[in-house]
Parts: C-alpha cells; sequence; structure tokens
C-alpha cells in the first residue's frame, strides 16, 4: 500500500512537471517607489514607464500575465521602510520579482532581501555605483552617477573650463558624481577650488551661492536630485548674479529633467549636461515612445525615470521569454548577462560582469525649440560603462 501511495505521488509530481504550470500562474512584479511625499514624482514616473511598456507591447511575459503590485516606500530615503515592504511583498504577496526603487536608500536596503528570498531585483532608478555590488540577483537598467558625469568633466576641460565648484547633494549619488568629476577633470589637468555638500531636505542655498560667487570659477558643477531645490538653486543661481559675473553651469542631466523643465524656466537656457535620454532624442524608437507617452500620460513629460522603468520591463520580459517564464532569479540574472537592445534612448546592453547598464551618454545644451524647453543633443560618448567599477 505504501509503495501505492508514493507511486500516486510521483505520479502526480511528473504530470504536474509536464504541464504548463508557469503559464497559468501569473508573474507578480513587485515595484518599490515614493508615489507620495518629496519624491513622488520619481514613483509616478517610473510606474508611467512600466504601465507605457505593458500597454504598448503586451502584459504576457513568457507566456505569464504579469500582475503589478506597488508598493508606497515614501519618501524613498527610509531604507528600513524600503526593507518592510519588500519582505511584505515576498512573503505576503508572494512576488517572483522585485522593481523600481527610486532612491539609493531604498535599493541598499532591499537588496539584502533579494539575496536571501533568492528573487530577481531590477533597478529602475537608483544610481549610485554600488547598488549593483549589494546581490547577486540585482540588475539595473537606469544609469550610475559616474557614467552620466565623467562625460560631462570631460566634456568641460576640453572646453576652455579651468576652475570649477563642485556643488552636490549629501548622499551616495552626490558622493559619487562629486568623486568621479573630481577625478575626471583633474586627471584632465583641471582644478577644483571649492566644495560643497548640500543637505538633501531643505537646503538653504544663499550661503553656497555667495561663496560660489566670492571664489570666482570658471563654472560651477552641481549634482542635486530633481525637485524643488534643483529649481531654487537654478533661479537663485541667476537672480544672486552668477549668470551675470560669467559663471557657468555645468550638471548630470537630471539637474534640467523634463519633468521640471518648464517650471525652472528660462533660467535653464544654455545649461550643458551629460545623460543617457533626452525626450527631444532623434530615433524611431523614440519618436514612437514619446507619442505613445504624451498619448497615456498627455499632462506629464517622458522624462528618464520613465525610460528606466520601460527598459525595466522590457528586460524583465525578454528574460521571461528567454527562460520560458521561469523567475528563478540564478535563471533569470544569466538571461539578462550580455542582453542587448534598441531602447528609444539609444542602444543598450547589460554588462555580463557587472550587471549594470552600458549605454550611450549624450553631451546636451537647454534650448527652446518650438516654443518648449529641450535638452538638445550634440555630442556623445558610445557604450559607455560605468568607471566606478573600473
Amino acid at each position: 500500500m505504501r509503495h501505492l501511495k508514493k507511486s500516486i505521488v510521483a505520479a502526480a509530481f511528473t504530470l504536474a512537471a509536464s504541464l504548463p504550470a508557469l503559464a497559468a500562474d501569473p508573474i507578480k512584479i513587485g515595484l518599490v517607489l515614493p508615489m507620495t511625499g518629496p519624491f513622488a514624482a520619481y514613483g509616478k514616473q517610473i510606474e508611467h514607464g512600466v504601465k507605457l511598456y505593458l500597454a504598448t507591447k503586451g502584459d504576457t511575459f513568457g507566456g505569464r500575465k504579469v500582475e503589478l503590485i506597488v508598493k508606497d516606500d515614501a519618501p524613498g530615503t527610509a531604507g528600513d521602510v524600503s526593507k518592510r515592504l519588500a519582505q511584505e511583498l515576498v512573503i505576503k504577496d508572494k512576488v517572483d520579482i522585485l522593481a523600481g526603487f527610486g532612491l539609493t536608500p531604498s535599493a541598499f536596503a532591499v537588496a539584502p532581501v533579494a539575496t536571501e528570498a533568492k528573487k530577481p531585483m531590477v533597478v529602475m532608478n537608483a544610481a549610485t555605483s554600488a547598488v549593483t555590488t549589494k546581490s547577486n540577483y540585482l540588475v539595473r537598467t537606469s544609469m550610475t552617477l559616474p557614467q552620466i558625469t565623467a562625460p560631462i568633466a570631460t566634456w568641460a576641460s576640453k572646453n576652455g573650463i579651468k576652475k570649477v565648484f563642485t556643488l552636490v547633494a549629501d548622499y551616495g549619488p552626490g558622493h559619487d558624481a562629486e568623486g568621479q568629476f573630481k577625478k575626471t577633470f583633474t586627471a584632465a589637468g583641471g582644478e577644483i577650488v571649492g566644495e560643497v555638500r548640500a543637505p538633501v531636505k531643505n537646503p538653504d542655498f544663499a550661503p553656497f551661492l555667495q561663496k560660489i560667487k566670492d571664489t570666482k570659477p570658471d563654472a560651477v558643477f552641481i549634482f542635486l536630485p530633481p525637485g524643488a531645490e534643483t529649481i531654487a538653486f537654478m533661479k537663485g543661481f541667476t537672480e544672486r548674479g552668477l549668470t551675470a559675473a560669467g559663471i557657468r553651469l555645468i550638471a548630470t542631466g537630471d539637474l534640467p529633467d523634463e519633468d521640471i523643465l518648464e517650471a525652472i524656466g528660462d533660467a535653464a537656457l544654455g545649461l550643458i549636461t551629460s545623460f543617457h535620454y533626452s525626450e527631444a532624442h532623434k530615433s524611431p524608437e523614440n519618436k514612437a515612445y514619446t507619442e505613445a507617452y504624451y498619448k497615456a500620460y498627455p499632462k506629464d513629460r517622458p522624462n528618464f525615470m520613465s525610460m528606466g522603468g520601460y527598459d525595466g520591463m522590457h528586460l524583465i520580459a525578454e528574460v521571461l521569454k528567454k527562460t520560458g517564464g521561469n523567475a528563478d532569479a540564478e535563471k533569470f540574472v544569466e538571461a539578462a548577462k550580455g542582453m542587448k537592445w534598441t531602447s528609444p534612448r539609444g542602444p543598450i546592453s547589460i554588462d555580463p560582469v557587472t550587471r549594470d547598464i552600458v549605454q550611450t551618454i549624450y553631451i546636451r545644451k537647454v534650448e527652446r525649440v518650438a516654443g518648449k524647453l529641450q535638452n538638445v543633443e550634440f555630442d556623445q560618448v558610445n557604450e559607455f560603462k560605468d568607471p566606478g567599477k573600473q
């Protein structure tokens, strides 16, 4: 009788293995994003990109229907909140994949959860270089701060800028941007004549702007998270006479992010930045993307965070196509390594060693095009890897 029972159980497992079980179950993707609070625009834009991919490319990956579960980890800088929500997604909601992560503290806090639970983790924005080192199951589809900073430092050194004052937000990405700019700029013969790390929350820029004006650099390199602080700094830069004094402003491209570009206004005109995505990027893929975006979200502008979400979903879709819908973390990461595709931002790939994105970085200038402020690309660095890992 015992042998008969064992035979029945074995037969049941054999039958289950032979059936398309994965196709019957949805693929659950847990998005951890700041949907409220000071960084709500991050979560909104990433979610826009995610949902736009599903709407335009289909919502079945590897034969499995996609189910999204969104958790608000506002403000996005409290890692303990992000970690708790990720644990809830894994244990209670039984998600197959963790994704999103608007800011670095969130990604850092959740990486150990992904490792322990053996869940793939797709980072769609958080940009500190070290993020991908925190879990072997983590893949990033956005950018790193060193990756988008080095090109503007190189450009500055080749275009008459000899002395630079740096001002960055005092957290991981800001430190990355500051470190990479100084490394690249000084290696090219430039001089750093002053530096400031501003608080992430409610900084008072007045004393910093006065210090910059008194120092009289050729230019200021700035990294601040897109939002109210960025707008305040840009307007203060002009109002306090730094532009009139001939001090140039250079930055990473999240400073004149499309989401806040019109709010900055004419103070942004002439700003030179380096970045991986612009709404104005000229390609058939981006034309299709921006048209679909405005149709779906007519009150917003497509930006780099929406692109991180969109490409993150493309990665998940293509990986599950390769694995036949299997979201096992080891299989997921192996399938993602070396993957290449043409994104609306341009050609991109996943570095098989670091699991970070390799992409074109563009040098852009803010101009008014057909009455609209745009980041207009005029130069580029192709297939650029994260220098922070080299």
